[in-house]
């Protein structure tokens, strides 16, 4: 009976229904997409290319491991936890004996992956280039189309997508930067794919050269393993599996030879989980919040309606009900649309995170039923929790209350709703405390953004109180205005809960996008001022490439010049990751100053290290402690702390000597090299001459090249936080119609009573304007709090970095969007002829 009422209902009140319909949409959609992303880090497979022909791969650990063993109540629970390391861990080259021994193996090919850039005017069009041996070829797809395999040093085999990219044939010339200086080699052969390889290319060297290249003695990526005549896959794996036990060696086959393959696609599998779960968990609050607001304005349309069936003797509970069937049925329909809507969303999310480079392409994006039901259920959930909400009073008051109340607002908030503002605007402020105490990006990111949600979720429940109370202050500015002023304070003070749907969502989308805005460029601008002021360098030596190579560093030395070369990698200390750099120790402090605050840098060797104020806080060092960690390649090393500095913002949390770092990464090539000298620049840049893509730039220059990275980091913030911003958007968009709509028959009684229809327009404008100049003080002081304690904890400074015109910006698109929501539904309710809209049946 019930059921039949509320679909009845549903079918007669379709436009009332749009606006809650509509949001309910956008955020299953939403919650859907970031669901994509979180099952794709979850689930998504990563495709082989190079090792296409070979069933089985055997490779290093790329994890660093901890167990912890807890008693508890005479009961013993053992916790395994893993965290990736940061750089390709490789194999002892001994293990291919062992390997031979396994019953099933036919043959045991090694394999090495090296850093081998083809030096061309247009690159490599976004394909990762790797150098190998000739004889690993036998693992691939690849077979030689033209020429003969390498044999000399300066023999070369390249891909066939690489020859016709750059025009080359068999006998060419082409010069390679890999680990060692530029050198050019002759292109001996072609070889071609039996497969499709669309994510590399691949540089084939003989068997010597690539050993010289990788520089890595006695040591493999991976080897792969091939069966016997009629051997079964799965009990040759067993077999390899038993006789590499006791080693930290893996086997890989199917997909699972794609993340060996493919390590940063290994390793954006963590990425996009962390990103999905905090897009999806920031969409959920959103949504709940804008919901919510959305299903309490329709019920507050509805308010005659249902207190005339409680006055016919409709109980609270069959309220209840009916409200709730009515959001199930719209939940349903809207989380089903939305969810749909979300998996091509969510592909499209995706495909801009891997153009954007912060994806690779080889992690697939996956899309199964989990992300559609989490999408359906929230939005069905969602819409019956924001029903119950919303008929709360309705239902608990006497029916008599009801319709006294069916035509003005209640005098006062029920003191349940204002504790439970007062109690969350508390919470926020507790955020916002600890926010200051944060000292790590990952720790400080997701508090920054819940307490702009909760913080709005207080504005939300003490909202019709602080519409009331700009009343009061704007009251007396407005009626200066003239009839429209007038009537828009009286608006504004007698329909504070109406005003306060629409002042709820506009805050939020003032506050959350100055804190998506100007969150990152706080942190980035506060590590270029400590990199500004602790760079003396005359010159900074910079490469369009992968890298400056040493010879430039040898060449500046052999004229006198201080030179310190900059590595940069990420290490391990437990399963905690840690920013690290490597420096050349000799002459060190001529060309940087980090703020050494005890100790002394004078003692950085390859047995010691630099630590940063926080990482010396954090893990109770000082000069003169024993570090243990992981370094980047999964090698652990016991170091003693030499120096603590304070400058940890700008370069990062600890910092070795140049040849520890350089002997345990992928690319040892320096990202910078540091120069102090009395030559000029020209000077210089002909010393280097023969170095191609090397650059020699002012340390101004070089910190411009430095708010470029940045910027290009911060863009995927921009996108994944963007959809909440313009969901948000769309819901202040959608209440603002919501309200405006609902008052034809008010404003048919303005005209009635004299008003001209460009009174009540103005009228609409001043009360619109009002409520963005409340949204904005509210939005932006918010997002000042959350800033400013952010800054405080991430850089020691209440500074965060607010760009001025951009703020204005967001006010300027956040008043288009409140006064094109206004002036839309508004002129098309004052359209309608006066005598008509005032004696129709509500």
């Amino acid at each position: 009976m019930m059921l039949r009422y509320a679909l009845k209902s549903v079918r007669a009140r379709k436009a009332g229904f749009l606006g809650a319909f509509l949001a309910l949409m956008c955020a299953a959609a939403l919650i859907t997409a970031c669901g994509t992303l979180l099952e794709t880090g979850l689930r998504g497979t990563i495709r082989t290319e190079r090792y296409a022909a070979t069933p089985l791969v055997v490779s290093a650990d790329q994890n660093v491991h901890r167990t912890t063993v807890e008693h508890r109540k005479g009961k013993t629970k053992v916790k395994h936890k893993a965290k990736p390391i940061a750089e390709r861990a490789w194999l002892p080259e001994s293990l291919e004996g062992t390997l031979e021994q396994a019953p099933g193996v036919a043959q045991v090919v090694p394999e090495l992956t090296f850093l081998a850039q083809p030096l061309l005017p247009g690159g490599t069009s976004g394909r990762t280039a790797y150098g190998h041996a000739w004889e690993s070829a036998a693992l691939t797809p690849y077979r030689l189309a033209a020429g003969r395999a390498p044999r000399a040093a300066s023999d070369l085999v390249i891909d066939s997508w690489l020859a016709e990219r750059a025009g080359l044939t068999v006998g060419d010339r082409l010069t390679v930067q890999s680990t060692q200086a530029p050198r050019g080699y002759r292109v001996s052969g072609i070889a071609a794919p039996t497969k499709d390889v669309r994510h590399q290319t691949s540089l084939f060297f003989s068997t010597a050269e690539a050993r010289r290249l990788a520089a890595r003695a006695g040591s493999v990526t991976a080897f792969g393993v091939f069966p016997d005549p009629g051997t079964d896959i799965g009990r040759l794996r067993s077999a390899v599996t038993r006789a590499l036990r006791g080693t930290d060696a893996q086997v890989s086959s199917g997909d699972g030879r794609g993340a060996v393959e493919f390590l940063d696609a290994a390793s954006a599998r963590t990425r996009l989980v962390s990103l999905g779960g905090a897009m999806g968990g920031t969409s959920l609050l959103v949504a709940v919040l804008v919901v919510v607001g959305t299903f309490a304005l329709t019920v507050q349309q509805r308010h005659r309606e249902l207190a005339l069936l409680r006055a016919i003797a409709a109980g609270p509970g069959q309220i209840r009900g009916l409200l709730g069937r009515e959001a199930l049925i719209v939940g349903g329909v809207a989380g089903l649309t939305g969810a749909l809507l979300g998996l091509p969303l969510g592909s499209a999310l995706h495909s801009r995170f891997v153009a954007m480079g912060a994806v690779p392409g080889t992690l697939r994006h996956t899309a199964g039923v989990f992300p559609v039901v989490a999408g359906i259920v929230a939005s069905v959930a969602g819409a019956w929790a924001a029903a119950r909400v919303a008929s709360r009073r309705i239902a608990r008051i006497r029916p008599a209350e009801a319709l006294a109340e069916s035509r003005t607002e209640p005098g006062r908030l029920p003191w349940g709703r204002v504790v439970a503002g007062l109690l969350l605007l508390g919470g926020g402020a507790a955020l916002v405390l600890v926010l200051t105490s944060l000292h790590t990006e990952p720790a400080s990111t997701p508090v920054t953004f819940l307490a702009v949600v909760v913080l709005s979720t207080s504005v939300a429940l003490l909202g019709p109180l602080l519409v009331k109370a700009a009343t009061l202050l704007f009251g007396g500015p407005l009626r200066l205005i003239g009839p429209g002023g007038r009537l828009a304070t009286a608006n504004l003070r007698g329909n504070a809960a109406r005003m306060a749907a629409v002042v709820t969502p506009l805050t939020l989308l003032v506050g959350m996008t100055c804190t998506v805005l100007f969150v990152t460029p706080t942190l980035g601008e506060a590590a270029r001022v400590q990199a500004r002021e602790g760079v003396r360098a005359d010159w900074v030596v910079v490469s369009g490439g992968p890298g400056v190579p040493a010879g430039a560093a040898r060449e500046l030395r052999g004229h006198g010049d201080v030179a310190t070369e900059v590595v940069r990698t990420t290490v391990r200390v437990g399963l905690d990751k840690y920013a690290a750099q490597g420096v050349t120790p000799a002459g060190l402090t001529r060309t940087w100053d980090p703020g050494v605050t005890a100790g002394s840098l004078d003692r950085l060797t390859d047995r010691t290290v630099a630590v940063s104020e926080l990482a010396a806080d954090q893990l109770h060092l000082k000069p003169g402690s024993t570090l243990k960690l992981t370094l980047g390649d999964g090698t652990p090393a016991e170091l003693t702390v030499a120096a603590v500095y304070a400058r940890g913002l700008g370069f990062g949390d600890l910092t070795f000597a140049h040849d520890l770092v350089a002997r345990h990464v992928d690319n040892p090539l320096a990202a910078a090299v540091l120069v102090r000298t009395t030559r000029s620049r020209p000077q210089i840049v002909t010393a280097l001459r023969d170095l191609p893509g090397v650059r020699v730039v002012s340390p101004q220059a070089a910190d411009h090249l430095q708010a470029q990275r940045q910027q290009s980091n911060a863009e995927v913030t921009y996108v994944s936080m963007g959809l909440v911003l313009v969901f948000t958007a769309i819901a202040v968009v959608n209440t603002l119609a919501i309200s405006v709509s609902e008052r034809v028959r008010e404003f048919a009684l303005l005209r009635l009573a004299g008003a001209t229809r460009r009174q009540v327009m103005r009228m609409l404008r001043t009360e619109a304007l009002s409520v963005l100049l409340l949204a904005t003080v509210l939005g932006s002081g918010i997002a000042l709090a959350v800033l400013t304690a952010f800054s405080v904890g991430m850089t020691g400074r209440p500074a965060p970095a607010v760009t001025p015109l951009l703020y204005v910006a967001v006010v300027g698109v956040a008043g288009l969007l409140v006064l094109v929501a206004t002036a839309l539904p508004g002129r098309a309710a004052v359209r309608v002829r006066a005598v008509t809209a005032a004696t129709a049946k509500e």
